[in-house]
């Protein structure tokens, strides 16, 4: 075969096999039990090897669209005329720091180029640790801020899983401002109260870390939580904490990978809705669309006392030129096509319509989000708030496979349903989103009627994922 000619696509099957031969276990698909055979995306659609359509509500990688043609065109253009280390003087590197310097508030104007959300996270703190002189962090629980040692020892979404290596002593855990599950709750207290008392958990692991003699390098966070739920923080709370953080001589780093770059439409930075200013944030594969990109962004003097270190830091082919062009095409499309805009717009419609669901469906717990970040929490009980995996499970699954939807489950009881699709995600996407999902709930609100009227022995003929849901004494399982 010459080198020019493609190869044969493997069906499904095949690809399968070796997949299971030559691919880490650990490494996960999506839809583990039925795994999708992606072969094209296009705009805020994917496709597989039969052609059938999925609507994406899952990638917010493909920040402005799966395969957008600016973007593609940015790249290959970039790609054939040079790709090389960073180590070179460069337009697209230093145009693309300009860029993001003028979009990020206060001081923050110095950037650091890397290739990952983890490597972006493992700078920040060795920023953060050279400014201060200090080795403590402060994460909050459920946290995920990347897969690198440094960065699993700050992600408890990782290490307290079963097998999960202890957390380092100078690792400190706080509670995340769930104010619908967490400690402290919109039931019982008024959000300014909500605001100082999860800040409060913080002020008590900062006097720990000084009674101990230690100080605080800094504290991590996403300015809204991903995987722990979508998280939305009460108003004031990471200004409490950010105050908090710095009046004991530490530095605060957003995470802003799963929410930047305006996803959250109200302003481009997710932090900007709770009217602070971070001293490091982090930001990675959405600004690339997908291609290997991240970007640490600090101010000078923590830049200097970073340089001041000794020690000289570069990223062989974080900040590449292929890398830049296509981020400053990100950026161009972003701006040129109202992205942010369509995320408010579009965010409020599917947050509000549902909201609605609530009304109808017991099993609908909390609905929460900003722009085109969403979380639908599903419970079985309104006063004891018991989680409703196994039904989340069965949306997950019946969207993907009845709808070709493709949406996912996350939070400390993998009960809520996650939404971040691509920015072009529009009105007729979200009615399409909402239609189905109505559908999957009133096939769980039948199956429960059903599941109340059986006793004894009687066999009901369903799916693994219905099994779990009909509490009946003998299921014969479908082979589906």
């Amino acid at each position: 075969m010459s080198s020019f000619q493609m190869a044969e696509d493997l069906c499904k099957a095949d690809t399968i096999k070796l997949r299971n031969r030559h691919i880490g276990k650990s490494c996960q698909l999506f839809y583990k039990g039925a795994p999708l055979k992606i072969v094209r995306g296009q705009g805020q659609y994917m496709y597989d090897e039969e052609g059938t359509r999925y609507l994406d509500c899952i990638n917010n990688v493909a920040h402005v669209g799966h395969c957008h043609p600016r973007v593609v065109a940015a790249g290959c253009r970039q790609m054939a005329t040079l790709a090389t280390n960073n180590r070179f003087l460069h337009d697209e590197l230093v145009r693309c720091a300009q860029r993001i310097a003028d979009k990020t508030p206060g001081d923050l104007s110095v950037c650091f180029f890397v290739n990952s959300g983890s490597e972006a996270n493992d700078l920040a703190m060795r920023l953060a640790r050279a400014a201060t002189q200090q080795r403590d962090i402060i994460t909050l629980d459920h946290a995920y801020h990347g897969h690198l040692i440094s960065t699993m020892e700050i992600s408890p979404y990782k290490f307290n899983q079963p097998n999960g290596d202890p957390k380092p002593a100078y690792v400190h855990v706080a509670p995340p401002p769930d104010t619908y599950r967490g400690r402290y709750t919109s039931r019982k207290h008024s959000d300014d109260e909500l605001a100082q008392l999860y800040a409060s958990e913080v002020d008590e692991i900062i006097a720990k870390i000084k009674a101990e003699g230690r100080g605080v390098a800094a504290f991590i966070a996403e300015s809204l939580q991903s995987c722990g739920g979508q998280i939305i923080p009460p108003k004031q709370y990471l200004g409490n904490v950010y105050k908090a953080v710095r009046e004991a001589g530490g530095l605060v780093i957003a995470d802003e990978v799963q929410v930047g770059f305006g996803r959250v439409g109200t302003h481009f930075w997710a932090f900007e809705q709770q009217n602070v200013i971070p001293d490091i944030v982090t930001m990675a594969k959405p600004i690339g669309n997908g291609y290997p990109v991240g970007i640490v962004i600090t101010t000078p003097a923590i830049a200097d006392a970073f340089a001041s270190s000794g020690i000289s830091y570069f990223n062989t082919y974080g900040g590449n030129p292929v890398s830049c062009a296509i981020v400053n095409a990100v950026l161009d499309v972003i701006e040129g096509e109202g992205l942010q805009d369509n995320a408010l717009k579009v965010g409020h419609h599917l947050i509000e319509q549902s909201k609605m669901f609530a009304y109808d469906f017991d099993l609908v717990g909390d609905v929460r989000g900003s722009g085109l970040f969403l979380g639908i929490e599903l419970i079985r009980n309104h006063e004891t708030l018991e989680p409703a995996t196994d039904e989340a499970t069965f949306v997950v699954n019946r969207m993907k496979d009845l709808h070709h939807i493709l949406v996912s489950q996350d939070g400390p009881n993998n009960n809520v349903i996650k939404l971040k699709p691509p920015m072009v995600f529009n009105i007729e996407n979200a009615d399409e989103f909402l239609l189905a999902f109505r559908e999957c709930l009133n096939t769980l609100k039948a199956m429960e009627q059903k599941s109340s009227e059986v006793t004894g022995q009687t066999t009901i003929v369903c799916t693994k994922s219905e099994a779990k849901i009909l509490k009946t004494s003998e299921v014969l399982i479908k082979g589906v």
